[in-house]
């Protein structure tokens, strides 16, 4: 999926663990663990929202797009390298 989830990034600046995020934020560890590993095909805004609100962040920082080349791998976008 070109969608790529950055709150392992965001965590670790934080030094919070998954855990506290996820009482933080309200929801579940085993929810918080899928939207981290990229498993998620949704996330809503309040959500996203709480996400940003407990880690001082922008929905920018938390997400990225990357574009798949036709084998259906992640390429690095120009501009990140």
């Amino acid at each position: 999926m070109p969608i790529v989830v950055d709150i392992d990034v965001m965590l670790a600046r934080r030094k919070m663990s998954v855990g506290e995020l996820a009482d933080r934020v309200g929801i579940t560890p085993a929810n918080l663990a899928v939207l981290k590993n990229g498993r998620a095909k949704a996330v809503r805004f309040a959500t996203l929202a709480a996400l940003c609100e407990v880690l001082d962040c922008q929905p920018g920082d938390l997400l990225r797009w990357e574009a798949e080349d036709t084998a259906g791998e992640r390429t690095v976008p120009a501009d990140a390298t």
